[in-house]
């Protein structure tokens, strides 16, 4: 049975007192050749590393703005859900219509969660499609630019992630051959030592182990590459910090996720108990979410997922609070080439940018969805082009659907 998710009722979208539709805030000045409006929201899923959701929205001027939300289930179907509340407004209001989706899912969800994520896939469209629209690339709506190229941290993988020599091998491999100076290993990988998976404790043996993969990759790449490594929020407070203590001897970018991201009091005793570096901050929601992260300085290394945690300005603003705690930005990332090149927009707005991840790197046809080149030597070049820059290939789209998905609507 097919079900059509923009006519489900809510009586909380329905009636709010709080509506910021164009209609109920009284926008009916006219805005000369400003004057578009939405006509259509679609989406299409990509069965790529991840399943990628692509967002479109189309106005009646002809011109559609291509974004991303974060992958997983459920996102399609909000997005179709948030459709009438978007078609009649002007994409142009990017801030307002965040605003007004916020309001209008909340009961469905709008603090965090999926919903987010689905409403960042939208908000990041309709910056591609305002750039459009006015001419301009995105980056110049955050602002305008810091820098001419974003850097890339390439996250790596190994046929035995749990093998120190294999995972050195990769590092190595991936700086002399593809030119990334910066990288990311996961540590949260079995070591053999482990009794019981469910309790966080880490034994002393599989500290040991962790720390060997930390100074196999470190040693091998010198000063090559900065390298994070990845926990993946698997420990204890008490392992996490005897880890961190254990890894304070290396040349560690910074240790991500070492602890689960509910308590922010577990995450600011484990930050403020070593001079490793600690990031965090993909799991946790706008900068509401990110706020008692940065005021209780939690992190050193803030690590938001743009298409994840609320779209474009919604980082930006983000970063902003994250500037006042002379806190660095790296962005978590595991998109395609929609929502990397729209990160990277970011990534050239703010001052305390520090790197982008990429997390496809062993995917032979990423960058054959969009037309352009994305990432050269672990940079990623910022386009002068309106909007994001980035063209997507049809034909790519239809091949690598996910099975059932339906192709959205060409340009």
């Amino acid at each position: 049975m097919v079900r059509n998710y923009a006519e489900l009722h809510d009586p909380n979208a329905e009636y709010t007192m709080r509506d910021l539709s164009s209609a109920s805030m009284g926008l009916d000045r006219e805005r000369g050749d400003r004057e578009v409006e939405i006509t259509d929201v679609q989406t299409t899923m990509i069965d790529g590393n991840f399943p990628w959701t692509l967002v479109r929205v189309y106005t009646d001027a002809g011109v559609v703005g291509t974004g991303e939300a974060y992958w997983g289930a459920g996102v399609p179907e909000l997005v179709q859900r948030m459709r009438p509340f978007l078609v009649g407004e002007n994409p142009l209001d990017i801030d307002r219509l965040y605003e007004h989706l916020v309001q209008k899912m909340s009961g469905e969800g709008s603090i965090e969660g999926v919903t987010v994520t689905a409403i960042s896939g939208i908000e990041v469209a309709l910056h591609d499609l305002a750039g459009k629209l006015l001419g301009v690339p995105a980056y110049q709506l955050l602002g305008g630019k810091y820098r001419d190229e974003v850097r890339v941290y390439c996250d790596c993988h190994t046929a035995d992630e749990a093998d120190p020599e294999a995972c050195a091998d990769e590092a190595e491999r991936v700086v002399e051959e593809q030119g990334y100076d910066a990288l990311k290993f996961d540590l949260d990988v079995p070591s053999g030592h482990e009794k019981d998976r469910a309790n966080r404790h880490l034994r002393n043996p599989e500290i040991d182990h962790k720390v060997e993969i930390v100074e196999a990759v470190t040693e091998r790449v010198g000063d090559r590459a900065d390298v994070a490594f990845d926990c993946h929020w698997t420990f204890s407070a008490g392992s996490a910090k005897r880890l961190a203590t254990a890894l304070e001897a290396y040349d560690v970018w910074w240790l991500e996720d070492p602890v689960p991201p509910e308590n922010h009091d577990v995450q600011k005793n484990v930050t403020h108990s070593t001079t490793v570096p600690i990031a965090a901050g993909e799991n946790v929601y706008r900068k509401h979410g990110q706020r008692r992260l940065l005021e209780e300085q939690a992190v050193d290394i803030v690590a938001p997922d743009m298409p994840k945690v609320g779209g474009m300005r919604e980082t930006r603003k983000i970063a902003d609070v994250a500037d006042t705690y002379y806190t660095p930005v790296a962005m978590h990332n595991v998109s395609s080439p929609v929502a990397t090149m729209a990160s990277a927009h970011v990534g050239t707005a703010i001052p305390n940018s520090l790197a982008v991840e990429y997390h496809s790197y062993q995917l032979g046809w990423w960058e054959d969805l969009v037309e352009e080149d994305v990432i050269e030597d672990g940079y990623i070049e910022i386009p002068e082009e309106p909007g994001l820059g980035v063209t997507l290939d049809m034909d790519v789209v239809e091949e690598k659907m996910v099975a059932g998905e339906t192709l959205f609507d060409e340009a």
